[in-house]
């Protein structure tokens, strides 16, 4: 889990969490309307949140609504939003029609965020608002995010890295905010879990979302990955919840599951949950 920072203590860089909460929140004034691109994590629920505060009504989240995202989280994220007061736009991408996308190569993520930004300009168009803005924070300016690439090309902004936000500071602010997604681990897109070169297909994606929900809803694993290779489901889980593990009737239990989802075997990655780890070999790498 993060560490938090008390409020007001100064960083490494000489600039307060409080400073730069001010900043984001000058940033998005001045912006003046802005859809933002919202999946409920911590980092986008902030930035819609801020932006209801500074900018009212002119302030619209636009979520995803397509395969590679579960349902589950699709309904807790616009309960979220229900209870934040903000509109939101449910825009049904098609990236599994995208042959970039379908055929999961390292830039899989480029062509998925693409996807997700032409429904989101058309909706500021729509709208008569001047940006759109999604939710990437100054952590993952280290990582190997082609999504960010995406962002760049079509001119979407990126408010919590232009105001220095680091995932810590999010959290932190966040449990200040008492948003709920303080300490929401984190959930990348169902694609994730196949490696590069697996086609991606609706159909292995909704097994991948069956196995993961009975994970977390059934048995209350809380962080959690079903690792996609072939016949294989590799799990990896948060280091405090491996031990549970050492029970042999949750072990079967688990196992049948997933077999009859498809499975013919199932593995434990004795290393836990890694963010990214199907991104081994791509130089500073982290990807779900």
């Amino acid at each position: 889990m993060a560490v938090f920072l008390p409020v007001g203590e100064e960083l490494a860089a000489g600039v307060s969490i409080d400073e730069k909460l001010a900043e984001l929140r000058r940033i998005l004034r001045e912006m003046g309307s802005v859809v933002v691109g919202y999946s409920g994590g911590a980092d986008s629920a902030l930035l819609l949140k801020v932006a209801k505060e500074e900018l009212g009504d002119k302030a619209v989240g636009v979520i995803a609504e397509s395969e590679s995202y579960p349902k589950s989280e699709l309904d807790a994220a616009i309960e979220l939003a229900r209870a934040m007061g903000v509109s939101i736009v449910r825009a049904r991408t098609q990236e599994l029609e995208r042959e970039e996308y379908a055929s999961n190569a390292t830039d899989r993520c480029y062509h998925c965020k693409l996807e997700l930004f032409s429904h989101m300009a058309t909706i500021a168009d729509d709208l008569g608002f001047r940006w759109i803005a999604y939710g990437a924070n100054h952590d993952d300016l280290g990582d190997y995010r082609p999504g960010q690439q995406a962002g760049q090309d079509v001119g979407a902004r990126a408010p919590l890295i232009e105001a220095g936000l680091t995932k810590p500071e999010i959290r932190h602010i966040s449990k200040q905010l008492n948003l709920p997604t303080w300490d929401k681990p984190a959930m990348a897109c169902l694609s994730s879990r196949f490696p590069y070169g697996v086609r991606i297909t609706a159909e292995l994606l909704a097994r991948v979302e069956a196995a993961e929900e009975y994970l977390r809803a059934e048995l209350g694993f809380r962080e959690v990955r079903v690792r996609h290779h072939d016949d294989v489901a590799r799990l990896e889980l948060g280091a405090d919840e491996m031990d549970r593990l050492l029970d042999r009737d949750l072990r079967t239990q688990i196992s049948r599951r997933l077999k009859a989802l498809g499975y013919y075997h199932v593995a434990v990655e004795l290393e836990g949950y890694r963010s990214g780890s199907m991104n081994a070999g791509i130089t500073g790498s982290s990807n779900g």
